[in-house]
C-alpha cells in the first residue's frame, strides 16, 4: 500500500513496559489505541456489544466504569467474554477496585486524589501487586490535592505535575512500579505543559489525553492539538481521544492523530476534496457511506473521492484508488492513472470492489 514519499520518524522518548492484559504499554511497543464505554456497565448484553463494536474499529483496550458492586459483578461476567483487556475505572470507593480485581480486571484506573487518602490507595496497589495487575495513576484536574490548588492558586501544569511526582514517590516507597501515569485537564495547553513538564522527569509510561474534551468538532480539534503535539514530540505510549460521541468515533480519530504523525498505519486514509462548484455529485454522501463501509478495513489503504474529473486522478495521484464524479458518470482511477469510466450510480460498488480487491478483506457492498 502506500507510503510516504520522504518518511519522516519521530523519535519516541523510552519509557518501561507494562501490560493490560496481553497489551504492552511502554517500553518501545506501539502507541495503544484506547477507548471507554458509554454503555451502563450493569448491562452486560450491552456493554459486550459495543465492546466489540469498538474492537472491531481497532481498539486495543476498554475501560468500564464500576460505579458500584452491581457493575463489579457485571465486570467479572463482561470479562469472560471480551475480545479486549478491560480496566476498571474508580473514583471514591477503593473497594470497588477490590471487587473489579476479583472480577479479573486487566488494570485498575484511580485517581487517588478523589479515593479517601494514601492508606485506601495503598490497599489498592497492594492488591494489584499480589495479582500482578498494572495501575493507572490519574491526576485530574477536578480532583487535585487541596494543598496542592493552595500552593499554586489553580490546577496548573506544575500543579498536576507536582501531583504526579507526589504519588510516584509514594508509590515506589511501597515497592510498586507497575504502573502508568496520566494527567488531565480540559485546558489543552495545560495538559501538553503538564506531561512535558513529567516526561523529563520519569520513565513510567504515559497515558494521553484532554479530558472532556466536547462533541464531535470540538474535542476532535482539542484531542488532536493536545496528543498531537505531545506525540511529535516523541511523548506518550497509549491514548484515549474523549469525544461526547459513540466511543467507536473515538478510535477513528486516534488513529487518524497515528496516522498524521507516521505513528502506525491502520485502515483507509481517505482523500477527499472540498468540493467546488465544478462537483457535479452528491460527495458528502458518497464520502459518507464510503468511509462508513470501510471503518473495518485493517491494511492501510489511500482511498480517494474526488468531486470533478478534471483534477481528481492528478490532485489524488498518491492514492491506491479512487473515484472522480462527473455528470451522470465518472472515472475509477488506482495511483492517478484512469482504469475506466464508470456510472455514477455505480460509482460506490466499483469503489468497494477495488478496495476489497487491493486489501483482500471483506468490505460490505450496495446491494
Amino acid at each position: 500500500m502506500s507510503q510516504p514519499k520522504e518518511a519522516i520518524h519521530i523519535r519516541r522518548k523510552p519509557t518501561r513496559a507494562i501490560f493490560i492484559g496481553p497489551v504492552q504499554i511502554g517500553g518501545g511497543a506501539p502507541v495503544v489505541v484506547q477507548s471507554m464505554t458509554n454503555t451502563d456497565t450493569r448491562d452486560v448484553e450491552a456493554t459486550l456489544a459495543q465492546i466489540q463494536r469498538l474492537a472491531a474499529a481497532g481498539c486495543e483496550v476498554a475501560r468500564l466504569a464500576v460505579p458500584d458492586q452491581k457493575a463489579a459483578r457485571a465486570f467479572g461476567k463482561i470479562k469472560r467474554e471480551s475480545p479486549l483487556p478491560l480496566i476498571a475505572d474508580i473514583h471514591f470507593n477503593h473497594r470497588l477496585a477490590l471487587a473489579s480485581l476479583e472480577a479479573g480486571a486487566d488494570a485498575i484506573r484511580i485517581n487517588p486524589g478523589n479515593l479517601g487518602g494514601a492508606a485506601k490507595t495503598r490497599i489498592v496497589v497492594e492488591a494489584c501487586r499480589e495479582r500482578g495487575v498494572s495501575l493507572r495513576l490519574g491526576v485530574n484536574a477536578g480532583s487535585l490535592e487541596a494543598d496542592l490548588l493552595a500552593q499554586y492558586g489553580a490546577p496548573t501544569a506544575a500543579a498536576l505535575a507536582a501531583s504526579a511526582r507526589r504519588w510516584v514517590k509514594q508509590f515506589e516507597d511501597w515497592g510498586f512500579f507497575n504502573f502508568k501515569i496520566s494527567l488531565k485537564s480540559s485546558d489543552v495547553l495545560t495538559t501538553v505543559a503538564a506531561y512535558e513538564e513529567l516526561s523529563g522527569q520519569t520513565d513510567y509510561p504515559l497515558h494521553l489525553g484532554v479530558t472532556e474534551a466536547g462533541g464531535l468538532i470540538a474535542g476532535t480539534v482539542k484531542s488532536s492539538l493536545g496528543i498531537g503535539m505531545l506525540l511529535a514530540q516523541g511523548i506518550g505510549d497509549t491514548m484515549r481521544v474523549s469525544l461526547t460521541r459513540d466511543p467507536v468515533e473515538e478510535i477513528r480519530v486516534a488513529y487518524e492523530i497515528l496516522r498524521a504523525l507516521h505513528l502506525r498505519e491502520r485502515g483507509v486514509e481517505l482523500i477527499s476534496c472540498p468540493t467546488c462548484g465544478r462537483c457535479r455529485i452528491d460527495l458528502f454522501s458518497l464520502a459518507e457511506e464510503v468511509e462508513r463501509r470501510l471503518l473495518a478495513v485493517t491494511a492501510p489503504i489511500k482511498v480517494a473521492i474526488m468531486g470533478c474529473v478534471v483534477n481528481g486522478p492528478g490532485e489524488a495521484r498518491e492514492a491506491d484508488v479512487g473515484i472522480a464524479g462527473g455528470a451522470g458518470v465518472g472515472l475509477l482511477f488506482k495511483k492517478g492513472e484512469v482504469v475506466r469510466q464508470v456510472p455514477e450510480s455505480e460509482l460506490l460498488r466499483a469503489l468497494l470492489t477495488e478496495v476489497a480487491a487491493l486489501t483482500g478483506e471483506a468490505v460490505e457492498l450496495p446491494e
